[in-house]
């Protein structure tokens, strides 16, 4: 028991890389691999080398090479592909890079097609792996067909009719310029490089390298029957000429391979490149969009880009999928995805199972789009739908693919996650105003209530031993204390109401002098001991306010000002038109306010120096209320100083169109 439970502990960190092929036998080498995969519980990677021979691959060869790609995909394969020449390195260069443990290959890929004698891919990936196990596994029965349609060469072995017209006419252009050189009295060995040049313009200007070495020899020829002693013919005088001719066969064959191999490598890279890009330039914009139904149509758009096909994606919401949009191929710009039919239905399954549906079931022969959920963790963003191309998608693009629906899916998570930590950021600050507000309330209202119950006993206890002058200060000390807790009541529930948007405004016109009077006469009596002036044009202004809320504004920036201000100060309330406002303020003559205080005085809870007043102090909730009031009424609170000291509080409320003659 100790063993099996070891063995299967060892087995996790189990690795298998199998390799993927067009062979027939390749098929059974995958699901080989598959059911080694699951008794071990490991990895499962799914690995193609694409070598130049790719483009020019038989068309039943690809059919069959994804075939098996799909099958590894199936069994839960991560399927990968790569680029290069030499398959064995490239195998073993991602097996070391990707910490496999086990390589299970099949004989159909251990046969190498070359010119020369060479150790085979498994001995090549005993010598570059030593440490990685090895499993070939045979497969003879399929394999004498296979050989045998495909020959000793493939087809990309055979040149086209265009590369064999591009060669004859680069070698009778090549003889021609060796005429005229000679007759110009230039040497051989001029000559020479004439066709070494001739030599490698056809490897660059054909595929593959047949054509290359082709023209290598019939360089060789041709240089010998036109251009040597005796002409039209291919005999030499020179004792020397057969070397100088293997050397040059040598040379141009050498040449023309480098180059091919060369330029093959190179349109490898750039494609290497284009995806690198390709995939850099899709996070980028990725990162930068705002919300999910960005991320979706990015994630189309550039699909449809890529595989030059149409895309589709529909948007999901808590009630499930909603509204979509279409891109077309080589089209910029998107309209609106069916709201109804079957390709919203193949949709809907989509995003209810989790699963792709969509082109190609039985039962949704007339939908046009492949359609596959895009997840965000456990939970399904939305639906992409890519439709039928023109061209067979190579493994490479469908790679491409899956990286971008990973990027998505990975951008999709992190807005999530980005609004979850705004989510709890703001639910922090409301704790902590919450916190603020109670400790201040029960600060604020612990004094002037222990100042009630303590006179009101006075005078219950005590009131026979009272003269009237005491008994009378002991009354207005309660109902001076009981109108400070109403305002402050009251101010509390109007910032509450503000802030939920609960509040309604009763908008209608006022006379602007009316309010501002009414205003003043809830002033503190406390302001006695102030100059209080009222200020108005000489004419009636009629604006459009919530005459009960301005009266609010305007009683607690009169407060505020009697309490910051020195016994004796100014304090005048003015309105005047401006165009078509009423300009209200409220200044005073004190000491005014520091101008690092200037930003946070329309902050709850700011009272200056203190944090939380004592006694009868403020609890920070004037000013903030007044900008919440005037905010809901399309207006603002500025705070400026007043010359040659104080400062001024002033706003805006709209005139009224009205006829006063009337």
């Amino acid at each position: 028991m100790s063993a099996a439970r070891r063995q299967r502990r060892d087995s996790v960190n189990e690795h298998i890389l199998v390799c993927l092929s067009s062979s027939p036998s390749n098929e059974r080498v995958v699901k080989t691999a598959v059911r080694m995969a699951s008794v071990f519980g490991s990895q499962l990677t799914a690995l193609y080398v694409r070598t130049p021979d790719y483009e020019t691959m038989d068309p039943e060869d690809r059919k069959r090479l994804e075939d098996h790609i799909r099958i590894a995909e199936a069994a839960g394969a991560e399927t990968v592909t790569t680029h290069g020449d030499d398959v064995p390195e490239q195998i073993a260069e991602y097996a070391r890079l990707s910490g496999v443990t086990k390589i299970i290959i099949g004989i159909s890929t251990a046969r190498r097609r070359r010119l020369f004698i060479k150790p085979s891919l498994t001995e090549r990936l005993f010598e570059l792996v030593p440490g990685i196990d090895v499993h070939v596994i045979p497969d003879t029965g399929s394999l004498g067909a296979y050989y045998g349609k495909k020959g000793a060469f493939t087809q990309s072995i055979l040149p086209s009719w265009k590369d064999i017209g591009i060669t004859v006419a680069l070698l009778a252009a090549a003889t021609g310029v060796g005429l005229l050189f000679q007759k110009l009295g230039f040497t051989e060995a001029n000559i020479i490089t004439v066709y070494l040049l001739c030599v490698l313009l056809i490897s660059i200007f054909t595929r593959g390298f047949t054509c290359g070495v082709l023209g290598s020899f019939a360089s060789v020829i041709l240089f010998n029957y036109f251009l040597t002693e005796p002409r039209l013919t291919l005999r030499a005088y020179g004792s020397g000429y057969p070397v100088t001719f293997a050397i040059t066969l040598a040379a141009s064959i050498i040449v023309g391979t480098l180059a091919a191999r060369l330029k093959a490598q190179a349109k490898l890279s750039a494609g290497d490149a284009f995806r690198t890009k390709l995939l850099f330039e899709t996070n980028r914009i990725l990162q930068g969009a705002k919300d999910e139904r960005e991320i979706l149509s990015i994630t189309a758009s550039r699909i449809s880009k890529l595989l030059n096909v149409d895309t589709s994606v529909y948007f999901a919401d808590e009630n499930g999928l909603c509204s979509g949009m279409l891109f077309f191929a080589g089209r910029e710009g998107s309209e609106p995805a069916p709201s109804e039919g079957p390709d919203l239905e193949a949709a809907q399954w989509a995003y209810s199972n989790k699963k792709q549906s969509g082109m190609g079931a039985k039962a949704r022969k007339s939908v046009k789009y492949v359609y596959t959920p895009i997840r965000a963790g456990e939970s399904v963003c939305g639906v992409l739908g890519i439709g039928a191309s023109s061209r067979r998608t190579d493994s490479s693009e469908k790679g491409i693919v899956q990286s971008i629906l990973g990027e998505c899916g990975l951008a999709l998570e992190n807005l999530r996650n980005a609004k979850g930590r705004e989510e709890a950021a703001v639910l922090a600050r409301n704790e902590q105003l919450r916190a603020n507000l109670l400790r201040t309330i029960s600060h604020d209202l612990r004094t002037p209530l222990t100042s009630i119950s303590g006179n009101a006993d006075t005078l219950l206890g005590n009131r026979a031993m009272l003269d009237d002058e005491t008994a009378d200060r002991l009354l207005s000390d309660i109902r001076d204390d009981a109108e400070w807790l109403t305002r402050l009541v009251e101010n509390i529930l109007s910032i509450s109401k503000i802030g939920d948007g609960s509040i309604q405004l009763d908008v209608s016109d006022q006379i602007v002098e009316d309010v501002l009077e009414e205003a003043l006469r809830h002033i503190d009596r406390g302001s006695a001991d102030h100059t209080i002036k009222l200020e108005t044009g000489g004419e009636p202004m009629l604006a459009r306010m919530d005459a009960r809320l301005i009266i609010q504004v305007i009683v607690n920036l009169v407060n505020n000002a009697v309490k910051h201000t020195p016994t004796g100060s100014l304090i005048t309330v003015s309105a005047v038109p401006d165009e078509k406002h009423a300009v209200i303020c409220v200044s005073d003559n004190g000491p005014g306010i520091p101008d690092e205080w200037k930003e946070r005085v329309f902050e709850m809870f700011f009272t200056g120096d203190n944090d939380v007043g004592d006694s009868r102090r403020s609890m920070g909730l004037g000013l903030p209320l007044c900008r919440s009031i005037l905010e809901a009424h399309g207006s603002g609170l500025i705070l400026h100083d007043n010359v040659p000291s104080g400062c001024v509080f002033g706003f805006k409320l709209p005139l009224s169109e009205v006829d006063l003659n009337e």
